[in-house]
């Protein structure tokens, strides 16, 4: 089974415009309601206001990044987070491009491994209610937060490649990806999660996958919509990297023929409905426990009004196949079963 969420397509520039998207989420077979990084107003900030004005969704951030806060301040931030909604988050880190970390750091991490291990290290420690007494090469923390009963709080990490995706294994409760087709996660992201997990004794952890993607329709070009969300990650050396990986030839000289091949590789979803929920039938046979719709390209070539629709009919029609996957014997049921409330398909 596979729960089935939401990504906000834009970054607001009051925190009032994402109401619309966590009544969304209320009202949907949607579960979870995710934000990435946000450069105008805070995601926190943002979430906190939707629960104040009655949108108490749970929420997850995927990722913020780590050079722009200290471990306990994140820490701190997450469990706050989780105390405002009144539901468990997911509170999803990374190191960023080497670019922002030498920009906001001075100079970038020398090993972002390590860093990630530490910075995870030490999050981790502080939400389950420990003393943390950390000295590492990036971080220092000896403190532990104030104790204060709150639903619980996963820590996740952003993997692309199979080195991250181990050390998430070893201290993430969730793996979260972009971009990233299903037979890539099959094949490289899941084992190494599973190797990481077993080196550290401890359990595997969730995988989430952020899939972008759009309805097709005859005035939309699936090309431009890739790229009106994602053509920044497309001119990243570790975006390009995974992609490879994948089978997918990616050249940043050319970003429309690197739009076709990620199309033509699953990496972007467009088709009609039964078409995407096949391609997301494919996320779930991968290994993916949540798959969550990301429709910023569309948004931002049409306007949130017309992605707000897109969601609601392709969370409409995952609803049905939900529903005629109950109605059939568990062996022939090949589309998403509902377990419990609106969002676990």
């Amino acid at each position: 089974m596979s729960t089935i969420s939401v990504l906000m397509p834009f970054m607001p520039t009051r925190s009032e415009q994402a109401l619309p998207l966590a009544a969304l989420v209320q009202h949907s077979a949607a579960y979870r309601l995710w934000q990435g990084q946000a450069l105008i107003v805070e995601p926190h900030q943002t979430f906190s206001h939707l629960a104040a004005s009655g949108f108490r969704v749970p929420v997850g951030t995927g990722v913020t990044l780590m050079p722009f806060r200290h471990p306990y301040e994140a820490a701190l931030q997450a469990r706050s987070l989780a105390l405002a909604t009144g539901h468990p988050m997911v509170a999803g880190y990374g190191p960023g491009a080497a670019v922002l970390q030498r920009s906001v750091l001075g100079a970038p991490y020398a090993s972002p491994l390590t860093a990630v291990r530490e910075y995870l290290t030490i999050v981790g420690g502080l939400l389950a209610g420990r003393q943390v007494e950390h000295d590492g090469e990036y971080f220092a923390c000896h403190v532990e937060l104030v104790p204060e009963p709150a639903p619980p709080v996963e820590v996740g990490l952003g993997v692309l490649r199979p080195r991250m995706a181990r050390v998430a294994g070893e201290v993430a409760d969730v793996a979260i990806t972009w971009m990233t087709p299903p037979r890539y996660l099959r094949d490289v992201i899941v084992p190494a999660l599973r190797e990481g997990a077993q080196a550290a004794g401890r359990p595997v952890p969730r995988l989430v996958a952020m899939v972008p993607l759009a309805l097709g329709a005859p005035d939309r070009d699936p090309v431009e919509l890739l790229l009106a969300g994602n053509a920044g990650h497309l001119k990243l050396p570790h975006y390009q990297d995974m992609l490879r990986r994948s089978g997918i030839d990616v050249d940043p000289n050319d970003l429309a023929g690197s739009a076709k091949a990620v199309i033509a590789g699953r990496a972007f979803v467009s088709g009609d409905a039964d078409e995407i929920l096949a391609v997301l039938d494919e996320y779930r046979a991968a290994g993916v426990d949540e798959i969550v719709l990301n429709v910023t390209g569309l948004c931002r070539r049409y306007g949130l009004p017309t992605a707000l629709g897109e969601l609601e009919t392709l969370l409409g029609a995952l609803a049905r196949g939900a529903a005629a996957a109950e109605s059939v014997a568990p062996a022939d049921a090949g589309r998403f079963a509902t377990a419990s409330r609106g969002g676990v398909l």
